[in-house]
């Protein structure tokens, strides 16, 4: 089971590594198999379905969102977290809120995630 420690140590990584732009620190919290389902991918990726799935596509993907965004800065605002899971609900340098859902493995590596965003 996953610890309220746990779920926001997770967190504050997670996010100083977003914010530094280090695609290798943002990837070492992805699961090989990782399964993600957001919006942004079909602005991004143009992908009808809004997936993208295995480490490599992802890393792809962010890699494309950090050229587009080059700005881009979260700012915590909360951090809920269940029996193998944590949602992350943070501001983004414009002003607008993401939540997202993320299953994790034994090992705390992210297997699944579901983003949504306020706008």
């Amino acid at each position: 089971m996953l610890t309220k420690e746990e779920a926001h140590g997770f967190a504050a990584n997670w996010l100083a590594a977003w914010n530094a732009h280090d695609l290798d620190q943002i990837m070492a919290h992805y699961d090989d198999d990782v399964d993600l389902v957001s919006p942004v991918v079909v602005q991004l990726l143009n992908a009808p379905e809004g997936r993208v799935t295995g480490k490599t596509h992802l890393r792809a993907y962010f890699q494309k969102g950090l050229e587009a965004y080059p700005e881009l800065q979260f700012v915590l605002k909360e951090v809920l977290w269940g029996l193998n899971s944590v949602v992350l609900y943070y501001a983004n340098q414009r002003g607008t809120h993401t939540g997202e859902y993320m299953e994790l493995s034994p090992e705390r590596k992210v297997v699944r995630v579901v983003a949504n965003y306020s706008g």
